[in-house]
């Protein structure tokens, strides 16, 4: 199996309990995204390609299609098990997927397709799409033109690196391979509503880079979240936050 980057399979083994506190889930209007553009419903095949811990895999089976959840990660795969028996869950990446050729209707990559953006994995997911089949590429953004946003971006930037991420846009490096027809994109307003350990602390804790910090730092950006929470006006005192998202889905076929 091809390897996964360093970053991903360090932090999201260590974190998979907190991915699934602090990760937002998808907006409804996605659901007619699903079905109208990348046409899933009874009798389609779509993959879930990076599937994680099932949080994408739970939008496409309301669908009616059937999911093939593909998770490199043995702690993500473990849960979406476990919450999700009836779909069925494999170990693969992008590059190597243990399905037959023209065996999908659609793959779906939410949250995931920067970490292994190639033109290998393009051609692994052309190879397993049956022919004029989809590919969908979805994420929850941060919409930072909120302050607080812009504040607990300005937490995390330090510990980047080099990881890979959806908003440097070099994912879209490789779709000039033409395998796929060009990508169109449909914005969508999204809120994650809950108390502010979860919708800020674990979501922020569960980043990768994050997550794979030693303990020590970890527990350094756990309280620079606690004091934005605690000094903010927009936080200071609230049991429950709405924090905003855009969520960005991107749609294109196999040549």
């Amino acid at each position: 199996m091809e390897p996964v980057h360093p970053t991903a399979a360090q932090g999201f083994q260590a974190a998979a309990e907190t991915y699934v506190r602090g990760r937002p889930d998808y907006p409804e209007g996605l659901q007619d995204w699903l079905t109208g553009v990348l046409g899933l419903g009874p009798g389609r095949t779509c993959v879930d390609l990076g599937a994680g811990t099932g949080k994408s895999a739970r939008a496409l089976a309301r669908t009616g299609a059937r999911v093939i959840a593909v998770e490199p990660v043995a702690a993500m795969r473990a849960r979406l098990t476990a919450d999700l028996p009836g779909i069925s869950a494999l170990e693969g990446t992008a590059q190597a997927m243990p399905l037959a050729d023209a065996s999908a209707d659609a793959v779906l990559c939410a949250t995931a397709f920067h970490w292994f953006a190639s033109e290998d994995a393009l051609r692994e997911i052309h190879r397993v799409l049956k022919p004029g089949g989809a590919l969908g590429l979805v994420w929850n953004v941060r919409d930072e033109s909120v302050d607080w946003v812009a504040a607990l971006t300005a937490i995390m930037e330090p510990h980047e690196g080099d990881t890979p991420r959806h908003r440097h846009g070099q994912w879209r490096r490789p779709f000039a391979c033409g395998l796929f027809t060009d990508l169109e994109q449909t914005t969508l307003p999204h809120r994650h509503v809950g108390p502010p350990e979860e919708v800020i602390v674990d979501r922020t804790l569960s980043v990768s880079f994050i997550a794979s910090l030693p303990e020590a730092e970890r527990a350094r950006v756990a309280d620079q979240l606690r004091a934005l929470i605690a000094d903010h006006p927009g936080l200071r005192g609230r049991d429950t936050v709405s924090f905003p998202y855009l969520t960005q889905a991107y749609a294109c076929r196999k040549r």
